[in-house]
Formats: C-alpha cells, structure tokens, sequence
C-alpha cells in the first residue's frame, strides 16, 4: 500500500506505464492540435487571401496521433476484460 502527503493510503496502481505515458500524451497533443487550429484561425483573419499550406495541414499531425492514441486508451479496458485483469 502507498500513502500519499495527505494520509491517504492507495493500492498500487496495476495500471501499464504504457497507459499512463500515453494519456499523457493525448492531453498534450490535444494542446499541440488546439493551438495549432487557433494558429490557423489567427492568420485567415489577420492575412488576406489563402495562408501557406503548412499553416493549413498543420492540425492534422496532431490530430491523426490523438487518434491513434484515442483508439489505443479506448480498448485498453475491454483487452484488459479479456486477459482476466480488472
């Protein structure tokens, strides 16, 4: 059993460090994909015309690994009722 600063006593995570590393990850990542759409919008308001492509394609690198690491933490429970673990 763990405490922690404030007394209380916890079990010791069974949780993967895979599984933490990557929801870590997919909160950064939405920040990362959040500022890159709010660069987008930033310079179509402030530029006239069509901004350069990079500006445009940018959300989408961030926006595919969310998914990827969306997808991943989304089964992790159900593979984790199929193994026998809780």
């Amino acid at each position: 059993m763990n405490t922690t600063t404030s007394g209380a006593v916890h079990a010791p995570s069974s949780r993967p460090r895979t599984a933490h590393w990557m929801r870590q990850g997919h909160r950064w990542l939405s920040l990362v994909f959040t500022a890159a759409v709010l660069l987008n919008f930033a310079v179509r308001a402030v530029q006239p015309g069509e901004p350069a492509a990079w500006i445009t394609y940018a959300p989408l690198p961030p926006l595919f690994l969310q998914l990827v690491s969306g997808l991943y933490l989304f089964v992790q429970p159900y593979l984790r009722r199929r193994v026998g673990r809780p």
